[in-house]
């Protein structure tokens, strides 16, 4: 490890990693993960949009787990509706094997040459004049400073990069879910579909049913943490496991939280920038972010290098990253949010009359607005809130 670098990327999930390995393309690059295991624990369900994917790697078998084609709604009377992969957004498609999977980005970054060091935790940030210069981080227990034009922070939901440079990432409760999933075995689940169920067994969010083949399956929910009512999300997890799946065997358990709030005022600094989750980048209506996190990536990873190239790393220089993933998914994190707010306020009687509405139609002839414009004309008074969206 040497003293200094060009951009030190803080997380080696999925936006970190292309972050590094854009970056690595043209400048010196240290990826810091704080774990000693890249891609453990899992902390999500590992459904993603196959197109999107395309555009960062090429697919394995060895990490591709399930292939779902669409997507089933169930609301709590049990009414439901299908819906293509390609209109519920990022959560249908692939599952993945998440550990091999974000193994196999981490590896695609060193072999673009970035310098990868694992149980690496950052620990502060070196900030001269309020502008960052590095990064400070203990590794086996030793204190080391490295110095750098940019830091990248792709430290997830507890991202303390943000705070450190002093962007503001305060999550509300009513803006964070608190998730709990078992990959289960002995589990009945239809390969070609991932099952969604709404309603109050996951009070402001939804459970998921997410087939990996051989009778398994990613079993799970996010509750919002403002409705959590002094349960925990996995309190509510074994109460619907137990209605669903009453003969499924646990194979393993893992829990977490989702920021699922509007966009941040700002995801940038003097030297610095955040993606992914560290930058509230999932979808608040499905959770769903391993896609924004790879684009944001992406695009840090570029601005970073025009930025130590320019040998200007102001916030002047910078914002052009804020500006490219604002215009790439921005304006849909931001509606988004708007019908996950109106969902949140649903009852479960007023979500059985909302899919009762639109079952029968062939969705997938359908666009996302045409779907909405039926459930309103289906609804008027219950969904007046939607209308802005139109």
């Amino acid at each position: 490890m040497r003293e200094e670098y060009d951009v030190i990327v803080v997380g080696a999930g999925p936006g970190g990693s292309i972050a590094a390995r854009t970056a690595a393309e043209e400048c010196d690059v240290l990826l810091l993960e704080k774990r000693q295991e890249i891609g453990s624990p899992v902390r999500c369900a590992e459904g993603v949009d196959k197109r999107e994917l395309l555009k960062f790697i090429q697919p394995e078998q060895k990490w591709i787990a399930g292939n779902a084609k669409s997507a089933r709604i169930y609301a709590p009377d049990g009414s439901m509706f299908e819906l293509s992969g390609e209109l519920l957004g990022g959560e249908v498609g692939y599952v993945l094997e998440r550990k091999l999977f974000d193994r196999e980005l981490a590896k695609s970054a060193a072999r673009a040459g970035a310098h990868l060091m694992v149980r690496t935790r950052a620990t502060g940030l070196i900030k001269e004049d309020d502008k960052v210069q590095g990064v400070k981080i203990n590794r086996l227990g030793e204190d080391f400073e490295v110095r750098s034009r940019v830091v990248i922070g792709a430290d997830g939901v507890e991202s303390k990069v943000g705070r450190w440079a002093g962007i503001n990432t305060t999550v509300k409760l009513k803006d964070i879910e608190s998730c709990a999933q078992y990959h289960m075995t002995n589990v009945d689940a239809a390969e070609d579909y991932c099952d969604f169920y709404l309603g109050s067994h996951a009070p402001g969010g939804y459970a998921w049913v997410f087939p990996k083949g051989d009778m398994t399956a990613n079993v799970g929910l996010g509750v919002i943490a403002s409705k959590l009512d002094g349960k925990r999300s996995i309190d509510y997890l074994n109460e619907f496991i137990s209605k669903t799946f009453p003969e499924g065997q646990l194979l393993e358990l893992v829990m977490g939280g989702v920021p699922v709030s509007d966009v941040l005022k700002t995801t940038i600094g003097d030297g610095v920038m955040i993606v992914g989750d560290a930058a509230h980048h999932a979808y608040p209506v499905s959770g769903g972010g391993i896609i924004n996190a790879m684009k944001a990536g992406k695009i840090a990873g570029d601005v970073a290098t025009k930025a130590v190239r320019q040998n200007d790393v102001s916030t002047n220089v910078l914002k052009e990253y804020e500006t490219m993933w604002h215009t790439s998914f921005g304006n849909q994190l931001k509606r988004s949010y708007k019908v996950k707010e109106f969902f949140m306020r649903l009852s479960d009687e007023e979500i059985n009359k909302i899919v009762r509405s639109i079952q029968g139609v062939k969705i997938e002839e359908m666009s996302a607005m045409a779907i909405l414009r039926r459930v309103i004309k289906a609804n008027p008074k219950l969904v007046l809130g939607l209308r802005h969206l139109l």
